[in-house]
């Protein structure tokens, strides 16, 4: 599989996740822990890598990323100027 990136990161969603969990006031685990219940395994290390972009999102990850965190996949994605 060839790695890809853009701009530098393997996500667009990293920055945005980030942000979000930060309004909500939860921590990295305990996005985690979220994520579990709604179904996907994510471990708090991944959360992390995800949001300093190190870390590919998959579909269903960022669907269900959405819905924990309270947004749109819209939000989570919107390129930055």
């Amino acid at each position: 599989m060839k790695i890809y990136e853009y701009k530098g990161r393997k996500n667009l969603c990293g920055r945005r996740v980030k942000e979000a969990r930060a309004r909500r006031d939860i921590t990295q685990a305990e996005l985690a822990a979220r994520l579990q219940i709604a179904g996907v395994t994510m471990e708090r290390d991944s959360v992390s890598r995800i949001e300093i972009g190190t870390r590919f999102v998959t579909d269903y990850e960022l669907t269900v990323l959405a819905k924990v965190l309270g947004v749109s996949m819209e939000r989570l994605t919107e390129q930055e100027d």
